[in-house]
């Protein structure tokens, strides 16, 4: 498990989406923290938004990135909770095609290490939609840094080994 800087990076292209009913672009700094580490790795921010916490609304913004060629992966931030308006994994439903469900294990795994039990309630969550990732954190500094730091850095890195997401993204279309 590590970095082989014997190969190239390949930087994606990468949405950020950040759901609230209470957050503007003043207000976004989880938005903030995953914008600068996603440019800091060398990816491209493709897109950034800030969306409620509205299903139909959620679907609608997700469907439009992932039929976007130039996006490769979205990653969003808040609406993972458990109270009635935290509706991000429902949302994800609606769009997959597929679970990754390592990601928010590994997402609790990580984040039990900071917050202790405190972390069951998060539902932190990965989807496969129409060969476009979408990786869903918690609103929090600490979650985004923890998703982010602990996972997507490496997992969003093609030189990460023994295997990272970027190597499987030519092959996620096939049938």
């Amino acid at each position: 498990m590590a970095i082989d800087t014997s190969r190239t990076f390949k930087p994606i292209n990468i949405a950020l989406l950040t759901i609230s009913d209470t957050r503007g672009p003043d207000e976004d700094t989880s938005g903030d923290i995953l914008a600068a580490r996603i440019k800091d790795a060398g990816h491209k921010l493709a897109a950034r938004a800030i969306v409620i916490d509205d299903v139909a609304r959620l679907v609608s913004r997700l469907n439009d990135w992932i039929d976007d060629k130039g996006i490769d992966a979205i990653v969003t931030t808040g609406g993972t909770g458990l109270t009635g308006r935290d509706v991000t994994p429902e949302a994800l439903e609606k769009v997959k095609d597929k679970d990754i469900p390592g990601f928010g294990e590994l997402f609790r795994w990580i984040s039990y290490q900071t917050i202790g039990t405190s972390t069951v309630q998060s539902r932190a969550h990965a989807v496969l939609s129409r060969g476009t990732y979408i990786f869903a954190l918690p609103g929090s500094n600490g979650a985004v840094k923890d998703g982010w730091d602990g996972i997507l850095a490496e997992q969003l890195d093609s030189r990460n080994r023994p295997c990272n997401f970027v190597e499987l993204m030519p092959r996620l279309r096939e049938v």
